[in-house]
């Protein structure tokens, strides 16, 4: 797959939230200081004033305890919430750490400059993903040479066909849908291949052994508990 590393890269998933809260910039880089993270998975909303912002939900209800709509607040009163502009959170990330970027919502011209200024035009060391095939669509067709993999829930023929009619460089599936025959029917695709979510070591192992590509973890999988008293 474009642009990933030559092992199986361990992608935590909305950062280390095990002492953080989920998707905040502390999260994301307490994940870099866990030996072996390569790199972070975060969600990316809009705001009412059309920042991408980094959330995964389209309300703050169930994280930030808020009855508000994400797309009803201005990035300014969303960072009073503790949600950090997408900007703010590439800018707080060592350059080593690998980047998969979900879009929750189809953003376009607004997440291409800031993924620009933050990775470089040929979007360095970093993804873009989504369920959302018309965010992927919109993205690749403003730049049509960044890696861009379709999140989906199983490798049926239908999944790896609507990857490859989007252009997308890999596929990204929860794991109990990947074995040998399915890995192999991506691969004969052309694709890359990732996993989500993954907590067990032995579940992560089991997938390097098949040749995945990234795995988002989360808890033990993720590594040591650098907080840990």
């Amino acid at each position: 797959m474009s642009g990933l590393a030559p092992h199986t890269l361990r992608l935590a998933h909305r950062g280390d939230h095990r002492h953080e809260v989920e998707n905040t910039i502390p999260a994301l880089v307490a994940a870099m200081d866990v030996p072996g993270c390569d790199g972070v998975e975060f969600d990316v909303h809009v705001s009412r004033d059309g920042v991408p912002v980094v959330l995964h939900d389209p309300t703050l209800e169930r994280v930030q305890g808020v009855a508000a709509a994400c797309a009803g607040l201005t990035a300014a009163e969303l960072e009073t919430h503790g949600v950090p502009t997408l900007e703010a959170a590439i800018g707080a990330l060592p350059r080593r750490a690998y980047l998969d970027v979900e879009l929750k919502v189809p953003i376009g011209r607004a997440l291409v400059e800031v993924l620009a200024a933050g990775r470089g035009p040929d979007l360095g060391a970093a993804i873009v993903s989504s369920f959302e095939e018309e965010a992927l669509r919109r993205l690749h067709g403003l730049v049509p040479g960044w890696p861009i993999w379709l999140n989906t829930v199983d490798l049926a023929a239908d999944a790896i066909g609507r990857a490859v009619d989007l252009g997308c460089s890999g596929i990204s599936v929860e794991w109990r849908a990947i074995d040998e025959r399915s890995s192999a029917r991506v691969r004969d695709a052309g694709l890359g291949l990732a996993a989500w979510t993954v907590t067990n070591r032995r579940t992560y192992s089991r997938l390097v052994s098949l040749g995945v590509d990234a795995v988002c973890v989360e808890g033990p999988a993720l590594g040591p508990d650098t907080k840990r008293r």
